[in-house]
């Protein structure tokens, strides 16, 4: 019976062990991965965001800023009820200069 119990005890002591390593390696895997995700957000996602700012910002200086011409399509700007706020004709988020109203354009000075 003791040399069973000297086996139960070797077993345990070896399984705990195991397990301490496997654990030990985890954390060193972990530290590893958060250290390479941390260098490629700031060598890749951090100029990826920079390129794509200055891209955007090229194409609005070069943008021509005047109106396309106004076609009254049946199918656009239906109104079957005036909207709740100011004269009930333009959306929430209104911008004269790009949104047109059912009748056109609103005039505008520069």
């Amino acid at each position: 019976m003791a040399a069973i119990g000297r086996l139960s005890q070797k077993l345990l002591k070896s399984a705990a062990l195991t397990q301490t390593r496997q654990l030990s390696a985890a954390v060193a895997h972990s530290e590893q991965a958060a250290k390479t995700w941390k260098i490629l957000s700031f060598v890749v996602a951090l100029p990826g965001v920079a390129v794509c700012m200055l891209n955007m910002y090229l194409r609005t200086q070069q943008h021509s800023h005047e109106q396309p011409e106004f076609i009254s399509y049946s199918h656009l700007r239906i109104r079957s009820k005036r909207f709740p706020w100011g004269d009930g004709s333009k959306t929430l988020f209104h911008n004269p200069h790009v949104n047109a109203l059912p009748d056109g354009y609103e005039q505008h000075d520069h």
